[in-house]
């Protein structure tokens, strides 16, 4: 057995009432099984939207994540594979499309579905679809990108932009942004926060409570906390830890161009998770 690990990302897509959902389950002709959709990552694809885009090519929907679902590991012809998965709740159907790979999908309720699948660990997700709420909101806390050095920037550093670096986790943090759908994009008014989230594309609001400065131990949260949209928030490492403490109970250290999705089912933050770009 060879020790790379196989990466892919997939979803458990749900649809109708939370108290009795149904779920959409694929056949794959090849492999003569049904499971829920998922795919290998492409090269330098990140996670979540290597997830977006294997439910899109499988069943013709375009999805919303929710909250993650416990990742699976097993072996794939001799190689230790894991793969990513994620509530998700359809948003747009191009209607799905019988072909080589998948020629079947069938929505169930969850005891028909559970009848249904091929492989155990699918079983167990459907478990963990139902111990959290469903219907979330996401808020997305952003570290900015890597911005070169503080002591090597001369000027206001309330300019300094994104390096090189900084420009690709941005563009990479854009392919993500989708998965959650923000309808708020809020920034610390400083140049490489705000660039973090531009290539997004999208008005963005900029608030001094989220800069190093002028941030606030109780103002800062309360403004974040107050958010009732799917958003996306750009700010410091010096501001992140505290305020992501501050809404979850969670301890979370980003790098830079990193984030953490927090759900919200209510006031409450009934999941959260981080990742890098």
């Amino acid at each position: 057995m060879t020790t790379d690990l196989l990466r892919a990302a997939g979803a458990v897509v749900w649809r109708g009432e939370e108290s009795g959902p149904e779920v959409a389950v694929i056949h794959r002709p090849q492999y003569d099984d049904w499971t829920f959709p998922k795919g290998k990552l492409k090269t330098g694809e990140h996670l979540i939207a290597a997830a977006l885009r294997e439910v899109r090519e499988e069943t013709g929907l375009t999805v919303a994540l929710g909250r993650a679902l416990p990742s699976v590991h097993y072996l794939s012809r001799g190689r230790l594979k894991r793969v990513d998965y994620w509530t998700a709740r359809p948003v747009a159907d191009a209607g799905f499309v019988p072909n080589d790979e998948v020629d079947e999908l069938r929505w169930l309720p969850l005891d028909e579905a559970k009848g249904l699948l091929t492989y155990e660990w699918d079983a167990g997700l459907l478990r963990a679809l139902t111990v959290a709420p469903l219907a979330t909101v996401p808020l997305v806390l952003v570290r900015h990108g890597s911005a070169g050095s503080r002591n090597e920037w001369d000027g206001d550093d309330a300019l300094r932009p994104l390096d090189t670096d900084g420009a690709s986790q941005a563009a990479n943090l854009a392919t993500v942004l989708p998965a959650y759908r923000p309808e708020l994009l809020m920034s610390s008014p400083s140049a490489r926060c705000v660039q973090t989230l531009e290539p997004y594309g999208g008005e963005i609001r900029t608030e001094p409570l989220l800069s190093e400065e002028s941030q606030d131990a109780h103002k800062t949260p309360a403004l974040v906390r107050d958010i009732t949209v799917p958003a996306a928030v750009c700010s410091h490492g010096k501001v992140l830890p505290d305020l992501i403490h501050a809404l979850s109970g969670e301890d979370v250290q980003l790098h830079k161009g990193a984030f953490a999705v927090l759900h919200k089912a209510g006031e409450h933050v009934v999941s959260i998770e981080h990742h890098t770009t």
